[in-house]
């Protein structure tokens, strides 16, 4: 895991999902902190996914100007030990543009 110093953002629609200088990189994704989210834009999907060394992980959709992205973030509310420091971090992916 490596820490990130440098404003990072993630976008879709031109609109802001996620803003901050403190991600986490894990595996080449970028992790938000909970707080950097623009939790408007995010509602809690039902899917959910298994990484061996990270856990179990939940999904939001993100819903902008009424389109919807299915599954489009992820993160971890208990991930395993080895994870632990990007519990309830947000990464990104599906036409999300994350930039750093």
């Amino acid at each position: 895991m490596i820490i990130g110093e440098r404003m990072a953002r993630a976008t879709w629609n031109n609109i802001v999902i996620a803003e901050s200088d403190k991600t986490i990189i894990v595996e080449g994704n970028l992790y938000f902190p909970p707080d950097s989210t623009n939790s408007q834009y995010l509602e809690k999907s039902s899917s959910h996914s298994t990484c061996p060394w990270k856990g179990e992980a939940s999904y939001f959709d993100i819903i902008v100007n009424n389109k919807i992205n299915k599954d489009s973030a992820w993160y971890y509310h208990e991930p395993k030990e080895a994870a632990k420091e990007i519990k309830n971090y947000v990464a990104f992916w599906k036409e999300v543009k994350v930039e750093s």
